[in-house]
């Protein structure tokens, strides 16, 4: 291998998102919102039927680590996937359980 050159601060982000996504509630979130409109805290904590600390608790981690991105609407903050590429990390390891 010629020229093999490695980026730390990439695969250091890479891993951090991925030790992000590694939580079944936060793929509960991460799947919730692939389904495109951006929801406030109070419509994912009462569709996961979890306290709306946790919802809090994990979202902040998703967003740290740029999985989210956040919108404020008044008293509301609305979040949505940054990019729908670590649905398809998700979806390709929910495939692998399946075979």
């Amino acid at each position: 291998m010629a020229n093999f050159e490695i980026n730390i601060e990439k695969l250091e982000m890479a891993a951090g998102k991925l030790r992000a996504i590694s939580h079944p509630l936060r793929i509960a979130i991460l799947e919730l919102l692939a389904q495109g409109k951006p929801l406030s805290v109070t419509e994912i904590y009462k569709t996961l039927k979890i306290e709306q600390a946790t919802a809090s608790h994990h979202l902040n981690i998703l967003k740290n680590k740029n999985v989210l991105v956040s919108k404020r609407d008044g008293k509301k903050i609305f979040y949505s996937l940054r990019s729908n590429t670590l649905m398809e990390i998700i979806e390709c390891i929910n495939r692998c359980n399946e075979e």
